[in-house]
């Protein structure tokens, strides 16, 4: 009998679907084994991921854990120079793509349902990675990661909290429970899928890496006290000394890069600001419809711009008051010192008002005033805007975080102003708001404001503008909506 190609088509449509039914259907036993994807076998592979090219005892490490014996694998972004070599069996994956390989796939490389991420010069202990193992497994509380010591010293366990809001991550001490992050030399210990699942599971330094996007998560962190051996070594040279230290704080930049963090407050109240400075451009560019690219991302402004803004304002106002120009706080920056005594915290700018016929007074406006920008003995850069007639004071040439300063004049008893930009705050006032102008908390320091600055905001903003925070454009985004 002739097949026709309709009719062989007609089988084959059959065929298939019957092969999916198969698949799908569960029994008391569930789906075939050959209709599931494959699953981790039992055990542990041990990743070998922090360690230098120069001075390291990779060779020895892998060696010793392949001993166990358990897989074991060298990840890198390239391949070790001085060449390492490593014993029988260690495989070496390297993480950056090239042209004459696939992809790197790390996770593809690792078939245990179990890694342990082990540092360099670290000796295995028997058992000790089976209980790691077994206290994961246990499931005590939200416990997603196992920790143990390296060497003598133990870990500390830490609280640790992630506040991407405000770019912010906090240490401190942890209350029983509650850890999240641990001080000192750790192997960690994950399953294969959670630490796969991680956006940024390799990068380094491995530990905060890993604690970090955890926290994140809301996982727990178990820390067990029993340790791994670390074996005596030689110290390092002090050339690889300085390259180790230069390399740590280069990877600990791009770690805080990716995660969106710009400051570390660590336990002991010390921080680590990772954000721009003088020697940098700001951290956001051009500001579109009044509202900022991070409020789009459901941030506020970065701390480090905060600082810088706080820094630029000080200055402005005592350069101002020295030369005896009559300035006051304005819009959004009146309305930040009266709700909180400080720049609000997704505001990209600081608004003074001043008096016109006062900008001669002070040589850096009368200099900007002339038409050219320039820089002042502290570093911060004085201009003229180029949209209309106020003045910009940034906090330096690369850095354009900035104050602006409106040159209002009297007229009928009204303040009034020459540049007029639509926002609908930016409206004339009664000239007796200034007489007499009265000392506010702001930012930090000191500065003149309107002596009625209910009034003065519920004229520029509308009434309950005190009490009822908004978005610079609630058009584009509304608070709340995060």
């Amino acid at each position: 009998m002739r097949v026709t190609p309709c009719q062989a088509a007609l089988a084959a449509t059959i065929a298939l679907n019957l092969l999916l039914l198969y698949c799908a259907w569960r029994g008391p036993g569930g789906p075939p084994p050959s209709c599931r994807p494959p699953r981790g076998v039992p055990g542990v592979t041990v990743l070998l991921r922090d360690f230098e090219d120069f001075e390291n005892d990779l060779a020895a490490t892998a060696r010793a854990f392949a001993a166990l014996p358990v897989p074991v694998l060298v990840v890198a972004e390239t391949p070790p120079y001085p060449p390492v070599p490593l014993p029988p069996g260690v495989r070496l994956l390297p993480l950056l793509p090239s042209p004459d390989r696939p992809p790197p796939r790390p996770e593809l490389h690792v078939r245990t349902r179990h890694v342990a991420l082990v540092p360099d010069g670290t000796r295995p202990l028997p058992g000790l990675l089976e209980r790691m193992r077994d206290a994961l497994e246990a499931g005590a509380g939200d416990a997603r990661v196992v920790a143990a010591p390296v060497g003598p010293g133990p870990l500390r366990c830490l609280e640790l909290r992630l506040e991407p809001r405000t770019w912010t991550a906090r240490y401190g001490p942890a209350a029983p429970g509650a850890c999240r992050a641990a001080e000192g030399t750790p192997v960690l210990l994950l399953r294969t899928r959670d630490l796969f699942a991680l956006p940024f599971p390799l990068a380094r330094p491995l530990p905060t890496a890993i604690f970090s996007q955890a926290a994140l998560r809301g996982w727990g962190l178990r820390v067990l006290p029993a340790a791994f051996p670390a074996p005596r070594r030689p110290p390092l040279s002090p050339h690889g000394r300085w390259k180790a230290e230069n390399l740590a704080d280069g990877r600990r930049r791009r770690l805080m890069r990716d995660l969106g963090v710009k400051r570390e407050v660590l336990a002991d109240g010390r921080e680590r600001w990772y954000g721009c400075g003088k020697e940098t451009a700001r951290c956001f560019g051009t500001v579109y419809a009044r509202t900022p690219q991070y409020l789009l991302a459901g941030r506020w402004t970065p701390p480090c711009c905060l600082r810088a803004l706080r820094e630029t304002a000080r200055h402005v106002t005592g350069v101002l008051e020295a030369a005896g120009v009559r300035y006051w706080l304005e819009g959004g920056s009146l309305l930040g010192a009266v709700r909180l005594g400080d720049i609000i915290p997704w505001d990209y700018d600081v608004d003074l008002g001043i008096y016109r016929e006062d900008v001669a007074k002070c040589r850096w406006l009368a200099a900007a005033a002339a038409g050219d920008p320039v820089e002042d003995a502290e570093g911060f850069l004085w201009e003229k805007a180029a949209e209309g007639d106020f003045y910009r004071v940034h906090y330096s040439r690369s850095n354009r975080l900035h104050v602006d300063l409106w040159p209002f004049y009297p007229r009928g008893g009204v303040m009034t102003k020459d540049t007029w930009l639509g926002h609908p705050q930016d409206v004339e006032f009664p000239e007796s708001f200034l007489q007499p102008r009265v000392p506010l908390p702001f930012a930090g320091f000191t500065a003149m404001a309107p002596n009625n600055a209910r009034a003065f905001l519920e004229l520029k903003f509308g009434p309950g503008a005190i009490e009822n925070p908004e978005y610079p454009n609630p058009a584009v985004k509304r608070l709340g909506q995060d």
